[in-house]
């Protein structure tokens, strides 16, 4: 039975293929809101990562900051420009 330890890097190793795919997908997004909730569901795995990891309070300001404040802003700038990247 494997341990805790093994059961968290596992958990680790799968939130870091989720970051990956996710900034790999945001930068390749030619819809700017899209791209936008690729790097909320990046900063998403990011959190559960510092928590897993054992800095809580890294997790706790990290939440706000990069999965609410960020996006919030950066879509409301979406708003008042084009939504879709030109050529």
């Amino acid at each position: 039975m494997p341990s805790y330890e093994t059961f968290v890097m596992g958990v680790l190793a799968i939130l870091g293929l989720v970051s990956m795919v996710a900034a790999i997908l945001a930068i390749l997004e030619r819809d700017l809101v899209k791209a936008v909730i690729f790097s909320a569901i990046q900063s998403t795995a990011y959190a559960f990562m510092y928590y897993l990891l054992m800095a809580p309070d890294i997790a706790l300001v990290y939440i706000p900051v990069a999965i609410g404040l960020y996006p919030a802003v950066v879509l409301f700038l979406i708003k008042k420009t084009e939504r879709y990247e030109g050529d």
